[in-house]
């Protein structure tokens, strides 16, 4: 499992937490999540540049890397309460998608078949072919449900006559069984795709698609509610899947195919807290974050605390201890 630190730039963890070796399970046995880098774009479809990713989503912090960092509505740290370890990024030859994604598939069914939560930093999405695949090997097919937040359903039945890349993902999951269609949620569509043949296709897999009008009229927090029963009906965890370009491209930036239109940043991690506070959380992904086209970081950053948002959820789920949104900070 070749995970060597980090394939571009200096090598650095997230936050500074301490790294660990995918082939040496001593030095991960008392984990609860393990970080992982997926550095490729070969699958995008426009602006490369994502392979770049995970070394941002790394980086994308102001505060010194010793620093306590207590969420200020959870109250809790999640890097003091969870054990989490950066395991690099794995070794994902640009020129061969395949076997990338096939090295991902495997690195994700071993983090999960020890017993940890698998958070992978993107890359484009062409990832999330592989990282689900790798989570239900060991779960089992239709075991985990899905939800997907993205301005694009990533649903094509091929990509320039490629089966394989960022706009495919989520059809070779279905198709493969891996996760059922009826259990398959995306938040955030927009724009101009997909076309009215793919649009029949997903009606037939049972999937549900929140396009951003209808969050907007509907508000965020009842679509998540009419999300979380379905997510939960007949299986075991849910993977969370974030290409950043959910999010507007005005706060959002940084990425290969951006759609104006979008979620806010507090949106999103409004709906990633709620998601690993209140579900059984077993992989996450985020992705597309390409910093060649990022202004001042904001995006890399943004991701930064996606990952945080989500580690620190799951961490206040594990406490057991109250949380309400509406409650005042100096009483929690």
């Amino acid at each position: 499992m070749a995970n060597h630190g980090n394939m571009y730039g200096p090598s650095f963890t997230f936050l500074g937490i301490q790294q660990c070796d995918l082939d040496d399970p001593k030095s991960y046995a008392d984990a609860d999540v393990i970080i992982v880098g997926a550095p490729i774009d070969s699958g995008t479809s426009h602006r490369s540049g994502a392979k770049f990713g995970p070394q941002a989503i790394r980086g994308g912090d102001y505060l010194p890397h010793d620093a306590e960092r207590p969420h200020l509505a959870l109250r809790i740290d999640a890097l003091k309460a969870l054990k989490v370890y950066d395991a690099g990024d794995l070794l994902m030859p640009p020129g061969d998608l395949v076997s990338s994604l096939k090295v991902l598939e495997e690195a994700t069914e071993k983090i999960s078949r020890a017993g940890k939560i698998p958070v992978i930093l993107g890359g484009d999405h062409s990832i999330a072919s592989a990282d689900v695949a790798g989570i239900a090997k060991h779960r089992g097919l239709g075991k985990i449900s899905m939800i997907h937040f993205d301005a694009h359903a990533d649903t094509g039945e091929d990509q320039f006559g490629a089966l394989i890349g960022h706009g495919t993902p989520m059809r070779r999951l279905i198709e493969s069984g891996q996760v059922r269609g009826d259990r398959f949620l995306q938040l955030g569509l927009r724009g101009y795709w997909p076309d009215d043949k793919t649009l029949n296709w997903m009606r037939d897999q049972g999937m549900r698609s929140y396009e951003m009008t209808e969050i907007h009229h509907r508000g965020l927090n009842k679509v998540l509610d009419e999300s979380f029963a379905t997510l939960t009906d007949g299986c075991d965890g849910v993977f969370l899947s974030v290409d950043i370009d959910v999010v507007d491209p005005g706060m959002a930036p940084g990425t290969g195919t951006p759609e104006p239109g979008g979620m806010t940043s507090r949106e999103l991690l409004e709906a990633v807290r709620r998601i690993c506070l209140e579900l059984p959380v077993v992989g996450i992904d985020v992705v597309e974050v390409a910093p060649p086209f990022d202004s001042a970081d904001i995006t890399a950053i943004l991701a930064n605390r996606v990952v945080l948002e989500a580690l620190s959820a799951i961490a206040k789920r594990r406490s057991g201890t109250p949380y309400s949104p509406t409650q005042n900070l100096l009483d929690r």
